[in-house]
């Protein structure tokens, strides 16, 4: 059954804010690059298929745009 607790339960480690900070910092940073990675891919595909450029073409696009991607998203 659960317990019932009448003061605080834990009142929790200390916080290390820098590290904190530096681990959200990184989460933002993959989750930019993983957008611009898969917004490249789509451009690629389209160009691709759509556009006559191949798959070599479509490859040459694809990592220009996510080298641009990534030096922008820094």
């Amino acid at each position: 059954m659960a317990e019932h607790h009448t003061g605080p339960v834990e009142t929790g480690a200390a916080m290390d804010y820098k590290e904190h900070e530096k681990t959200y910092k990184g989460f933002l940073f993959v989750a930019r690059l993983g957008s611009v990675i898969v917004a490249a891919l789509l451009i690629a595909m389209a160009a691709g298929f759509f556009g006559h450029a191949g798959l070599l073409g479509g490859f040459i696009i694809f990592l220009v745009l996510s080298f641009l991607g990534f030096l922008l998203s820094r």
